[in-house]
């Protein structure tokens, strides 16, 4: 019988590396928000192989006794190393721009971002939906209105 328990120092390392690269894409820096994508994606890499099971033998048919192992976490993993190898380039490209343009990495507020906040400071709408205003009815009545011109085509 095959022990499918998984290694306990493997998975609290899984758990330190998804803590670490989730608490270090909250910041504004770009620099912390790549070094917390580069851990996040090698805590992806070890999850995906300790959920793959004990190793077997080569995933060939016909080759041997014994269980074979499961090539899908070795392609999930792959897959996985490069989506981080592009976001890490990406967020590289972004850093090494902010850095040009302004001599720092910080993401700054969006100017419309401060606009919203200020109106729902004051509790005003940012933009006004003309389908839904001037009309007087309530979503509800709407709804109960389409409902019933359902019912009456159906009928």
């Amino acid at each position: 019988m095959i022990d499918m328990s998984p290694n306990l120092v493997l998975v609290v390392t899984i758990g330190v590396l998804f803590a670490a690269g989730v608490y270090l894409l909250l910041e504004r820096s770009l620099s912390r928000v790549l070094i917390g994508v580069i851990l996040v994606g090698n805590g992806a890499n070890l999850l995906f192989l300790v959920a793959g099971g004990a190793a077997g033998r080569p995933p060939i048919v016909g080759s041997g006794q014994g269980p074979m192992s499961d090539p899908l976490p070795q392609a999930m993993v792959l897959t996985a190393i490069v989506i981080t190898l592009g976001m890490t380039a990406f967020l590289l490209a972004l850093a090494y721009r902010s850095w040009q343009l302004n001599r720092h990495d910080e993401v700054q507020d969006d100017v419309e971002d401060r606009r919203i906040a200020r109106l729902a400071g004051r509790d005003e709408r940012a933009t006004t939906d003309s389908d839904t205003e001037g009309f007087g009815e309530s979503l509800d009545d709407e709804a109960a209105e389409a409902r019933d011109e359902a019912d009456r085509g159906s009928a």
